[in-house]
């Protein structure tokens, strides 16, 4: 409570500053486009397993040129030594929380043993109460077991917004803060919930392997995201899909 005062605070004090960082970000950023490429496909030889990828623009792959190199093609590439991978990406830019969950409710979704839901950065910079994030996490994934019949879920971590070379600070600092209590919310919130996995980020990623606008990953970085999320899955076993 008195970490979430702190910040209430100094959102206030430094507001003027806030804003004009954000006015000049929204200015200067570079906006890079959603890997080139298919967002569905089957890969590898092995027992079946259906897969789908929800998510925002890191789950979309700015920062990489192709699907291939982004974190859906790493980690259908990844999973294919052990399965026959039927994949499916489903994630845009901007997207957050909400606007997927609405998105998802409007289109008819494939069958998936495994889903993967990146989200997050977004509704951190935003700005909304993570209070109503919760609730629309928790309905996102409701929705999702229900339309797909998943077995098992992953969520992954929401990436440390203060490490960002694109962020000037105090702006940094303050996101960072953000992400690290709504990542923190989310994860006590799974905890309840047995057929969620949360999967943290490597602690090995390098901000160097950033994509050029200093925000997305780069190709490096989604290879090992791929195989850190296909690690825990193959961890877990085919018994949490049948």
């Amino acid at each position: 409570m008195r970490r979430v005062i702190f910040d209430t605070c100094a959102t206030a004090i430094l507001s003027p500053v806030l804003l004009a960082q954000a006015i000049s970000l929204r200015k200067r950023a570079l906006r890079l486009p959603e890997a080139a490429g298919p967002r569905s496909g089957t890969i590898g030889d092995g027992s079946p397993l259906h897969l789908l990828i929800v998510g925002d623009s890191s789950a979309a792959g700015v920062g990489a040129t192709h699907q291939d190199e982004a974190l859906a093609g790493q980690l259908s590439n990844a999973l294919a030594a052990d399965h026959s991978v039927q994949w499916h990406l489903i994630a845009s830019t901007g997207a957050t929380t909400s606007s997927t969950l609405e998105r998802l409710r409007a289109e008819t979704l494939p069958t998936a043993d495994v889903v993967l839901i990146v989200l997050g950065v977004n509704d951190v910079t935003r700005g909304g109460p993570k209070s109503t994030w919760l609730r629309k996490h928790a309905s996102l994934r409701a929705l999702l077991r229900d339309q797909t019949g998943a077995k098992h879920l992953y969520i992954s971590e929401i990436p440390p917004l203060g490490a960002f070379p694109l962020l000037p600070n105090p702006l940094r600092w303050l996101l960072g803060r953000r992400a690290t209590r709504f990542d923190a919310a989310l994860r006590a919130a799974l905890h309840r919930e047995t057929d969620v996995s949360y999967v943290g980020l490597p602690d090995t990623l390098d901000v160097t392997d950033m994509a050029q606008d200093g925000f997305h990953p780069g190709p490096a970085i989604y290879e090992v995201w791929a195989k850190e999320m296909a690690r825990q899955i193959r961890s877990d076993g085919p018994s949490k899909f049948v």
